[in-house]
């Protein structure tokens, strides 16, 4: 299992940032069933102010370019992310061809 950890913000707006949780309680069954056909294992989402912070556990074998290729052909996949950048904006660290950027480990206890 691989890990990966990136973060994106919030447009700070409370009702926008209740719609975005209220959104994310039960996600469209395409979106998960395509999360995991492409390898993903687990994936969850924290919040801290406007700031998000996603943990993506993917499959050894998970092929990022892939899984880009798999999303942006999907028309599903697509409205979903038309509908959250309702909501996202990148943080000030994120290049331009991102929505949510990696983060860097500092520390591992192992």
């Amino acid at each position: 299992m691989n890990r990966q950890c990136l973060a994106l913000d919030l447009i700070d707006d409370p009702a926008l940032i209740a719609e975005y949780e209220r959104l994310h309680q039960q996600i469209w069954p395409q979106i998960s069933a395509h999360l995991r056909q492409y390898g993903v294992l687990d994936m969850q989402i924290w919040r801290l102010g406007t700031r998000l912070f996603m943990v993506m556990d993917t499959a050894p074998d998970f092929n990022s370019l892939a899984f880009e290729q798999a999303s942006a052909s999907d028309a599903r996949v697509q409205q979903w992310e038309v509908l959250m950048w309702r909501f996202q904006q990148r943080t000030p660290w994120t290049q331009p061809t991102e929505k949510w950027a990696p983060m860097t480990r500092i520390f591992s206890l192992t």
